[in-house]
């Protein structure tokens, strides 16, 4: 696939997430998590993480894309605005700063990307997988958890499989 097209399709994919983030959801569920831990898969089998002529720099720009993903999805996390209905669910919803927070996380993406790109390296859309997978997934574990702090039954998003 040509990268203008896995452009375009990530971009398609992140108006869907931002767009199921506005609307008022339950945070005690694991879709999200098992979404993330699958383009976390497949962006490791794509293969591609480490560009072997530049071993040592191409693996520290991938500690620093993962270590940025995390941050940005754990700051998305705390703008999303987190209370429990008159039924005691617990529930989020974006808020406008989630949106901003968003375009602040592709906008450091991309800057990642050029910079990597700039010091020689050759990227792979495997990074960008997971780059995505590690930072909605971020996102995701730490709205569930606030969720679980106001309800106080503890109950993890994925407890459903005991």
């Amino acid at each position: 696939m040509e990268p203008i097209q896995i452009a375009v399709l990530v971009l398609f994919a992140l108006v869907i997430v931002i767009y199921r983030q506005s609307q008022a959801r339950p945070t005690a569920r694991s879709g999200m998590l098992y979404t993330s831990g699958a383009v976390i898969a497949v962006g490791v089998v794509s293969g591609g993480l480490i560009d072997t002529r530049h071993l040592a720099l191409s693996a520290a720009l991938f500690l620093v894309e993962a270590a940025t993903a995390v941050a940005l999805g754990a700051w998305r996390a705390t703008t999303v605005r987190v209370w429990v209905d008159s039924s005691g669910v617990a529930l989020s919803k974006a808020t406008l700063w989630t949106l901003l927070a968003w375009l602040a996380s592709m906008a450091v993406r991309v800057g990642l990307y050029v910079a990597g790109n700039s010091l020689g390296l050759i990227l792979s859309t495997g990074g960008i997988m997971v780059f995505i997978g590690l930072t909605l997934g971020t996102q995701a574990y730490l709205i569930a958890r606030r969720g679980r702090a106001l309800t106080g039954t503890g109950k993890r998003a994925d407890s459903f499989l005991r």
